[in-house]
């Protein structure tokens, strides 16, 4: 099936009233992993590349989508490209023609006329390519925690953020963190409707590894849309990983590769369950 475009996914989610996975990639083995998940339990996904997978790959971001790319067209599941947390425009450039169909532009540290200024430059860039523009808004986890005072994003500054610059999505902090390999995020619930209430475009949930299920399923409710996860997988594939090598002897790497991969779709086939089945939020 050809590439699926990440705006017509955003949008059947936000009108079914379910969330859009989207779950960072960092080997082929990963975007195998979730492509025969979403192809199994039949919903969509979305596989992210962010900028320090691609500052991992040696900075070339095509071959990485060059080959995720080919996995999506060789499934019959609905999946798109979208780059992550991208910071420096370069790697926009370099993803022209690649399949993408959405970015990330983070400018979320600088102060918020800077912030306003380089996202207008990135939706501009992105209109050209037709692609979907996210943009952030207050520190996912922030430098002091997630909990700490003025790091959450308030819903006045999102409204007149998304009307100064025209982002197409916005990344919201509510609670959750980056990097957490303990489901313990608490989010603010009463805070996401409220930005709902004000905005009319796809809120994103950043850091949703570390956010159990329930609270992910009442986020949606709320009207959170698109649910991004990364840590969660890494735990998985390190773990298979781990137990593959336990035989000293084991030299290649396909032998402990596959069981990493396995427990990989096993995580995302959950994860799609929780957030995009029809019944989230509902109950």
């Amino acid at each position: 099936m050809p590439v699926v475009h990440t705006g017509e996914l955003l949008r059947e989610a936000m009108a079914g009233g379910v969330g859009l996975a989207a779950f960072n990639v960092i080997n082929l083995e990963h975007g195998e992993a979730i492509v025969e998940a979403a192809e199994e339990i039949g919903l969509p996904a979305v596989l992210q590349v962010s900028e320090n997978c691609v500052k991992f790959h040696r900075g070339q971001v095509r071959p990485l989508l060059a080959g995720l790319a080919a996995m999506a067209e060789a499934s019959h599941a609905r999946v798109s490209l979208h780059l992550d947390h991208i910071e420096e425009f370069q790697f926009l450039e370099q993803a022209v023609g690649t399949g993408v169909s959405s970015a990330m532009f983070d400018a979320s540290k600088l102060a918020i006329a800077e912030n306003i200024a380089a996202t207008r430059r990135a939706v501009s860039f992105a209109r050209t390519q037709g692609w979907h523009l996210e943009a952030e808004l207050g520190e996912v986890g922030g430098k002091d925690g997630a909990h700490a005072p003025g790091v959450r994003t308030d819903p006045a500054e999102a409204a007149a953020f998304i009307e100064s610059t025209g982002v197409d999505s916005l990344a919201v902090a509510v609670g959750s963190s980056h990097a957490m390999t303990a489901q313990t995020a608490l989010l603010d619930h009463d805070l996401i409707r409220r930005i709902r209430a004000v905005v009319d475009v796809p809120l994103v949930l950043h850091g949703s590894s570390g956010v159990p299920s329930t609270e992910l399923a009442l986020a949606i409710e709320a009207g959170m849309t698109k649910i991004n996860i990364g840590t969660m997988l890494n735990i998985a594939f390190t773990e298979g990983v781990r137990e593959a090598l336990r035989p000293m002897e084991l030299v290649d790497p396909r032998k402990y590769l596959a069981p990493a991969r396995t427990r990989t779709a096993r995580v995302v086939r959950e994860a799609l369950k929780t957030i995009s089945s029809p019944r989230t939020g509902k109950s």
